[in-house]
């Protein structure tokens, strides 16, 4: 049986600004339909990671491998384009428009009327955005509101959304939950399960432990820029990650 193969892999990356290391020959694979949880202490380095991998940072040093061919994005848009997206806290969604324009951004279907003007096409925009929130179990009342007059966990769910339309191949979501009542944050959570029935991995960033147990596969610890632990979740305890995390035990740095 042949072995599967990862579909990210970084290799020792490397990233300082100028004095501060802010990731030190960290590496990771991420396979096919499993959540990779990654966490640490404020400044670890889970955000400068993710950036890399997402084109957003250049790194320094190392590699990154997708599917098995080494890359190399020098903008956030050409990782979109070979599958990685990542939705920050902030989302980067446009709160004066609603959600089917946010799902199509920047990749508006046209049509033409009057036999030669080129116009956006709505209804498809909207007959499609129905579909893959459908898809997703995913329930807005009104898709034609403003993204501002929506909650908090149905703009994480159109952030996901698009990134599914657009065929996610890995989604990375940093602190997917944070600022939300306990009943969307349960609807995020879902939608990463979701996601992982799907085929499409996931790395979350939460310094929600409670979080990250629920649908994590494994757990990444970084600790001062470096991995100090790679764990299976179901082995492993908040009690143990958090001394992970602080040093209390020491893991790979002893």
């Amino acid at each position: 049986m042949t072995e599967q193969q990862p579909l990210l892999k970084v290799v020792d990356l490397y990233k300082h600004f100028g004095g501060l290391v802010a990731v030190d020959d960290v590496s990771i694979e991420v396979y096919p339909g499993e959540v990779v949880g990654l966490v640490g202490d404020n400044g670890a380095g889970k955000s400068t990671l993710i950036k890399m991998v997402s084109g957003v940072y250049h790194r320094d040093s190392g590699q990154i491998f997708l599917e098995g061919e080494e890359v190399h994005f020098d903008t956030p848009m050409e990782a979109r384009d070979r599958g990685i997206e990542t939705i920050y806290q902030d989302l980067a969604l446009c709160e004066n428009l609603d959600a089917t324009v946010n799902i199509f951004l920047g990749r508006e279907p046209m049509r033409q009327q009057l036999g030669f003007l080129n116009v956006v096409d709505r209804d498809h925009m909207f007959t499609e955005s129905e579909t893959v929130l459908n898809q997703l179990d995913i329930e807005i009342p009104n898709l034609r509101r403003p993204m501002r007059q929506m909650s908090g966990g149905q703009r994480q769910a159109v952030a996901i959304a698009r990134a599914v339309y657009w065929d996610a191949r890995l989604m990375i979501m940093d602190e997917p939950t944070a600022a939300l009542a306990v009943a969307e944050q349960r609807k995020v959570l879902a939608l990463c399960r979701t996601l992982r029935e799907r085929g499409v991995p996931v790395i979350i960033i939460s310094h929600n432990l409670q979080d990250i147990f629920a649908v994590a596969d494994r757990i990444v610890v970084l600790r001062r820029a470096r991995k100090v632990a790679e764990l299976v979740a179901k082995e492993t305890d908040t009690d143990e990650v958090v001394a992970l995390m602080t040093g209390s035990k020491p893991g790979d740095l002893l």
